[in-house]
């Protein structure tokens, strides 16, 4: 009994000390983390064990069917490293929720993951808070640039350098998506609507939706971004579509609650009021548009495969890139995630290295599109016969991600210890608006207010 109790206390110690480390992070000042010494390549022989966590794990059906496939192959190719691939711990619906509470566990225990898939809404944090390795420094920038260059294809311009920080590569982004309008066409003909002239604005998805609503008899449209459990990838997207942001360029204030986001949580409230779109969960909305009853769904590509199998041979399924609010510009940002080095330890680090570089090969891309619907980082092999080219001729689906990924923006993470209650806060009151009725304004303000106080000193 006392030797469990004082685990408990060193682990209780510990986790107390990161929290102290941590106070006032989240700066984007120059200085930034301090350099690390570079890590000596493997020998041929030396074994090494390193645990990688990825929220891909967590998930049933193809992400990771498709994950234990790459670590496979990536144990044949390197004998000399043993990788233990493991879900965040935690027992949330969506396992990507979970990552930065189950790092921090395990970093209070003292037994960290030594590569992690982590997203980009998490990437200050990441770097300020869980102490993840400058790459430029652990492996040097060449090195880093030449992966990103890659043996034949090297990845869009846009996404490069979304895992930077201050000049520094921290992340390699690993697999995202865009947001994608997926409808059911069968539906739009049903509705009396053309299946060949998808909606181009969110005016025209309001009445779209009402058509299919009234006269196919089924939800219109679903927008997977407007919930806690969603994050804000996706309501970003729609806020900055509308030329408005969730926090300020000098990352000192917060923004969410000015008149851009009250007109996007309107439009999405009026939606609901008018019957265009069903109250549902994030899995209730892409279950329900899955089986055919939802006409339209603003979503991830990650959810493409499961799409994909519930119209299969039921309905006509297709895609079509985000609606605009009027004649404005759209702003694309990104879902997913990098994929980050955070062992202390030199053999670990350089085994992770070679992970990360592995599972951003043009090979391993192949794979990761083709099986789950993520967007091809390095978008070259869609034209290589012996890459994606048949694939994507047999899968139009992808073209209005890829066609987007060329003037995507960057998911902006908030910043200090609180981000997360900062985010979960501003989301919170997106949902009450929407599902539940509140004054959109007054809602967002007072979200905006509380979350103020929650901002590190200094900024």
């Amino acid at each position: 009994m006392t030797k469990v109790r004082s685990r408990v206390a060193v682990a209780l110690a510990l986790a107390g000390a990161l929290t102290a480390s941590a106070c006032g992070l989240g700066s984007t000042a120059a200085s930034g983390p301090a350099t690390v010494a570079q890590a000596p390549e493997l020998k041929p022989d030396q074994q090494v064990s390193i645990v990688f966590e990825s929220y891909n794990f967590g998930q049933a059906g193809a992400w990771t069917d498709t994950f234990n496939e790459l670590i496979g192959k990536f144990e044949q190719t390197h004998p000399n490293i043993h990788v233990k691939a493991q879900k965040p711990q935690g027992n949330s619906p969506n396992p990507a929720t979970d990552t930065i509470s189950s790092i921090q566990a395990q970093m209070a225990a003292g037994n960290p993951p030594d590569v992690a898939q982590l997203g980009f809404s998490d990437l200050d944090f990441t770097i300020h808070g869980l102490g993840a390795k400058p790459l430029d420094d652990l492996v040097g920038k060449d090195a880093v640039q030449a992966n990103f260059d890659g043996a034949k294809y090297p990845y869009a311009p846009t996404a490069r350098t979304i895992g930077n920080w201050d000049g520094k590569t921290y992340g390699v982004p690993f697999v995202f998506s865009t947001p994608v309008l997926y409808y059911n066409a069968t539906l739009f003909q049903q509705a009396g609507l053309d299946p060949n002239k998808p909606p181009k604005t969110w005016d025209e998805v309001q009445q779209d939706a009402q058509a299919i609503k009234n006269v196919a008899h089924k939800d219109g449209v679903y927008i997977d971004c407007l919930t806690k459990t969603a994050k804000d990838w996706c309501y970003q997207s729609l806020v900055r579509s509308d030329g408005g942001t969730v926090i300020s360029a000098d990352r000192k204030s917060l923004t969410f609650a000015d008149q851009a986001n009250v007109d996007v949580v309107k439009m999405a409230q009026n939606l609901v009021n008018t019957g265009s779109s069903p109250k549902l969960t994030q899995q209730q909305g892409y279950e329900a548009f899955a089986r055919g009853d939802i006409g339209m769904i603003l979503e991830t590509s990650a959810i493409q495969a499961t799409f994909t199998k519930g119209a299969k041979d039921k309905w006509d399924l297709r895609s079509a890139e985000m609606p605009a609010f009027g004649t404005k510009p759209t702003v694309p940002t990104n879902s997913g995630a990098s994929l980050f080095v955070l062992s202390n330890d030199p053999a670990k680090q350089r085994a992770g290295w070679e992970l990360i570089k592995f599972l951003t090969s043009e090979d391993a891309y192949v794979t990761i599109a083709s099986k789950i619907g993520y967007l091809p980082l390095r978008t070259g092999l869609l034209d290589d016969p012996a890459g994606l080219k048949d694939w994507a001729a047999k899968n139009p689906l992808l073209k209005p991600n890829v066609d987007q990924l060329a003037r995507m923006e960057p998911w902006v993470s908030f910043p200090g210890n609180s981000y997360l209650q900062i985010r979960d806060g501003m989301m919170d009151a997106v949902e009450k608006a929407v599902y539940q009725g509140a004054d959109p304004a007054t809602t967002l303000a007072a979200a905006q207010q509380q979350a103020s106080a929650l901002m590190p000193a200094g900024k």
